[in-house]
């Protein structure tokens, strides 16, 4: 199965960098490298061809209001020089894969926003691209039309083999669909990597930051400045996350045990729990905790740790 890649962007253009990466618009730097092409070296029929191998989802859908649902779908074809034939057999079929079949011939208007989007994924697809590139293609949707949109996106991911690029700066999207995510800041790449490992691991300071407003982490400062008596960070995963870690270090050692914050999220499906702690004991019984704690989660981190 071909992975899903991620792209937040953050203070920067995401329709511009789409724009970069169909050759639509021209850096004033650097290289834009696609599938091991330089892409800034094609021109006219090679990069017509190269441009027909990417399919593109907008926030605003962008359906030309003056053709039906069906008509929209095999525009795109028309385009890329098919046949009619193809595009009658065609049409059809990509209608039924994204449940809008038995609204081929109503225009665009009596279309609720995720219908819409749904005949945009339609159109994006209808050439069998190898790339489908999704410029914030869910913002514009409630969350229930969002789910449903990134079902399709996985379904059509695992069915045809299609890499898909999202752009967009909602984190749940990310959690919920995404393999790998990349993080931009102001234009610059900051950190990459697998989604989960990005979430649970962060590198980069920017992608700390993000990550800590995303899992309100932020403590009372009377809390934090109290050295002693230590704020840990406890990070869960996988099975982990559902062991009762806290429960054993009262049971096991002298100490009290004051939980301030906890969540579990699911990234990918996998359980991911962050909680933040007090402990309250002789010194001895707090490093044993630690020690215990270090050795029984994915991560401990002392928040407040003494200088």
């Amino acid at each position: 199965m071909w992975q899903v890649c991620m792209s937040v962007f953050r203070s920067a253009s995401s329709t511009e960098e789409t724009r970069y990466a169909t050759h639509l618009s021209q850096q004033t730097g650097g290289h834009t490298i696609v599938d091991g092409k330089d892409i800034g070296s094609l021109s006219g029929k090679s990069l017509a061809k190269f441009r027909h191998s990417i399919g593109m989802i907008f926030q605003q859908f962008n359906l030309v209001s003056t053709k039906t649902v069906a008509q929209n779908v095999a525009f795109a074809m028309e385009i890329a020089g098919h046949s009619k034939e193809e595009i009658k057999r065609r049409v059809p079929e990509l209608l039924s894969l994204v449940g809008l079949s038995d609204r081929a011939d109503v225009y665009p208007s009596t279309l609720s926003g995720g219908q819409k989007q749904r005949v945009a994924i339609a159109r994006a697809v209808a050439n069998n691209p190898q790339i489908l590139l999704c410029d914030e293609a869910t913002s514009a949707l409630d969350p229930e039309t969002t789910n449903d949109v990134l079902q399709l996106l996985e379904v059509i991911n695992i069915k045809f083999g299609i890499t898909i690029v999202l752009i967009t700066h909602e984190f749940d999207v990310v959690k919920k669909i995404c393999h790998r995510v990349a993080v931009m800041n102001k234009g610059e790449l900051v950190e990459i990597g697998d989604v989960f490992d990005v979430f649970t691991k962060p590198q980069h300071e920017f992608t700390k930051t993000l990550l800590s407003h995303t899992f309100d982490l932020d403590l009372p400062g009377r809390l934090t400045e109290d050295k002693s008596k230590p704020l840990v960070k406890i990070i869960y995963n996988g099975e982990k996350a559902e062991n009762a870690i806290v429960s054993n270090v009262v049971k096991l050692y002298d100490v009290d045990v004051n939980i301030l914050h906890g969540k579990i999220e699911y990234i990918n499906d996998k359980p991911f729990g962050i909680l933040i702690v007090q402990l309250i004991g002789k010194q001895d019984d707090i490093y044993n905790s630690l020690d215990y704690l270090s050795n029984n989660t994915y991560r401990t981190e002392v928040i407040n740790e003494r200088d």
